[in-house]
């Protein structure tokens, strides 16, 4: 089941957080509960990316991003994500998680998240690819930034390993093949 009353309490620790710049670094913190654990007693991998959610949007909301997408009547949706899993995390584990914008194109923002083990160790660091949306698609991100009362021209340079992982992702077939 989806963490609603965890999304619910990161959206009032946010609530008393200070407003941040585009680009600035959410901080969070987290324990891995029991019902968060896979078979081999660890934090389930889809059960991370699900957890990287409430991170990104109390990073929405300290961005002010939130009220502009109730205001509009627009919503998010992630158009692709990369993540590297490098360390387990265990029940009652504490994590801090870390999320910020990187940037953004014509149609998509770029975030960055990881998780950071109570030792120091990063488990895990995801790069996600999230979209602005209305009734008809894709929000383009300069109307976003306008309505934020933010210029486009400040879109800052994509680091160059996000810029190899987006052209992989152009080659990538779509749909994909089928076996027949």
């Amino acid at each position: 089941m989806y963490p609603f009353i965890r999304l619910l309490a990161s959206g009032l620790k946010a609530r008393s957080l200070p407003e941040l710049q585009l680009g600035e670094t959410h901080i969070s913190h987290h324990i891995c509960w029991p019902w968060d654990l896979d078979l081999w007693m660890e934090l389930n991998n889809g059960r991370t990316l699900t957890l990287y959610d409430l991170g990104r949007i109390p990073l929405a909301q300290r961005s002010g991003l939130l009220k502009l997408l109730a205001r509009k009547r627009w919503g998010l949706t992630m158009a692709g994500a990369v993540v590297r899993y490098r360390r387990r995390v265990r029940a009652f584990d504490k994590i801090e998680m870390r999320s910020r914008l990187l940037g953004w194109d014509g149609k998509f923002m770029y975030l960055e998240q990881s998780m950071w083990k109570s030792n120091g160790d990063c488990a895990s660091h995801a790069v996600y690819r999230g979209a602005v949306t209305d009734r008809n698609g894709i929000v383009a991100t300069d109307i976003v930034l306008k309505a934020m009362d933010l210029e486009p021209a400040d879109a800052p340079d994509l680091p160059d390993w996000v810029k190899a992982w987006l052209a992989a992702e152009d080659q990538r077939p779509w749909p994909p093949m089928q076996d027949s």
